[in-house]
């Protein structure tokens, strides 16, 4: 197996596909495809989260990528299942290449055998509990001095709390939300909020919309902290740690808002993640 560290998706998914991470791509079969669309309001919230998932399991373990709306149809599940692995990685659509290399990752080494991953059981009950104490959980991957900036990509308002309750400036992104459920104001530019943070908080939907890579290279070059929470290419952003990711909070599938019974996520640390608000020029 390489111990070279990826610069890139694209750089990771070329290694894969020449058989230096894990097991041949072409000897693993996907066993089945699935293709969801899920929606979410949580109380006392004006907003529904819409979100698209494709999730194709190898063996033991499930690969995951969520998209946006039209980038990819129910019908490309009717004959996935029994595909390789191998020409999934090379398939058009980013989802199904970024699904189909989470799957082999998390396939070559689960995250529950990783001794340096940290389980954190989220509590069972409504998705109200559940949402609070994982992003309660993701939000302790970072050490928030008073008045640091955090932008987070993908926003989810209970993470948005967590950051302000720990004492950080939140720098909201999305595409699809304008608000939060505070009124406060949420843009689709993701270069406003990366150039004013001390930090960046990041979902794993940034590996579906290519703006992983983007986000991965600005942390890198400015010296920032990158915190990943990821539901969906849990496995492909743990490839990344100490190579523009800090930390990670992994949670494979079924995720927490699939089920009202006790669950596992992941928590991985490149090394200390403390971040103090940079300071301001002349």
């Amino acid at each position: 197996m390489s111990h070279l560290k990826p610069r890139s998706v694209a750089e990771l998914t070329d290694a894969v596909l020449s058989g230096s991470h894990g097991p041949d791509p072409r000897e693993t079969v996907v066993t089945s495809a699935f293709w969801l669309y899920h929606t979410t309001r949580l109380a006392g919230s004006k907003d529904t989260y819409h979100t698209h998932y494709l999730l194709l399991r190898a063996g033991s373990s499930f690969g995951a990528c969520s998209f946006e709306a039209g980038e990819l149809t129910p019908d490309f599940c009717e004959n996935a299942s029994g595909q390789t692995l191998d020409t999934l990685l090379r398939h058009e659509s980013t989802p199904v290449r970024v699904a189909a290399l989470d799957a082999h990752l998390a396939r070559a080494v689960p995250h529950r055998d990783v001794v340096s991953a940290e389980p954190v059981t989220l509590p069972n009950g409504t998705p109200e509990i559940r949402a609070r104490a994982r992003d309660a959980a993701i939000a302790g991957l970072l050490d928030i001095e008073p008045g640091a900036k955090v932008a987070l990509i993908g926003v989810v308002d209970p993470l948005v709390a967590a950051i302000r309750d720990r004492g950080g400036v939140c720098l909201p992104c999305d595409l699809n939300l304008r608000t939060t459920r505070w009124g406060e104001p949420v843009t689709d530019d993701m270069t406003e909020v990366l150039g004013a943070a001390d930090a960046v908080v990041a979902t794993g939907m940034t590996l579906g919309n290519g703006t992983f890579d983007l986000i991965l290279e600005h942390c890198r070059e400015q010296g920032i902290p990158l915190v990943v929470y990821a539901q969906t290419g849990s496995a492909v952003a743990r490839a990344f740690l100490s190579a523009g990711v800090t930390a990670l909070s992994a949670e494979p599938f079924p995720f927490s808002q699939f089920s009202a019974e006790s669950t596992c996520l992941y928590r991985y640390r490149a090394g200390g993640v403390s971040v103090s608000p940079i300071e301001e020029g002349p």
